[in-house]
């Protein structure tokens, strides 16, 4: 059995490492930005399956992307840890059973995709995506929808992200002198957020508000225009469903 303890672990350590590369990973909540959705020190689950098959964010996911640049400052504090202690966590890093000190990803959540005008503030000092105003339950207590205002269209392949807590994220809005007017490359994001797994006293899954969900989408430069509901007949259907009861009533008309 000791024998086996080796292969055990290293079996171990390559499904880890299929499952970090290809399905799921955890990430370590570092800053109050998302406050009070994700606290310091939080531990969630990250869907890195659905992006492999085109599957694109949508508005009200939790996502971690990686720095599209200047995002973030640079880290130049010294590890402590000793050779042998670095090698180890290299290892556990890449299995995704600890998170890199060398990824530099971000977590905030979708406001806006491609095609989307978002502006804030409107007259009721809310934050509105399409002319439409949202309601933001998940917001930190006190928060303003945004103190800096602003409004962009979103380009396509391209997201703007806020932070939950919106007093203290350095999230689109910080950004927009820098190519893409603040909006990150789709590409860019690493996966989704789905569920809050450690602590245990906040394991919950972590939903999309319906003031998102419920928006109608926007073709990426279409100015105004929504794409029509998918339950709602296409027109062309509707015409093909006329022509035959006009040809059959021209058909009466004649006597035929």
């Amino acid at each position: 059995m000791l024998r086996e303890l080796p292969l055990i672990a290293v079996v171990a350590v390559v499904i880890a490492l299929v499952l970090k590369t290809f399905l799921v990973q955890v990430f370590v909540i570092p800053s109050g930005s998302m406050e009070q959705t994700l606290q310091i020190g939080d531990r969630v689950l990250v869907d890195k399956l659905t992006p492999w098959f085109g599957n694109e964010p949508s508005r009200g996911d939790v996502v971690v992307f990686k720095d599209p640049g200047g995002w973030l400052e640079p880290d130049h504090k010294p590890s402590s840890d000793g050779p042998a202690m670095r090698r180890v966590k290299g290892v556990l890093s890449a299995a995704g059973l600890l998170p890199s000190e060398d990824e530099r990803d971000l977590i905030k959540r979708v406001i806006g995709v491609a095609g989307d005008t978002v502006e804030c503030c409107d007259a009721q000092g809310k934050l509105s995506v399409n002319g439409k105003p949202l309601d933001e339950p998940y917001l930190a207590a006190g928060n303003d929808p945004s103190k800096l205002t602003f409004k962009v269209t979103v380009p396509a392949g391209r997201l703007w992200v806020m932070g939950d807590h919106r007093d203290i994220s350095a999230d689109s809005r910080y950004h927009m002198a820098n190519p893409g007017s603040g909006t990150i490359p789709v590409e860019d994001v690493v996966g989704r957020a789905f569920v809050v797994a450690w602590p245990l006293s906040h394991f919950r899954q972590l939903e999309v508000p319906d003031s998102l969900s419920s928006l109608p989408t926007r073709a990426a430069g279409e100015s105004g225009a929504v794409r029509p509901d998918p339950a709602e007949p296409p027109l062309v259907m509707g015409v093909l469903g006329v022509l035959p009861a006009l040809a059959r009533r021209r058909r009466a008309s004649r006597g035929t």
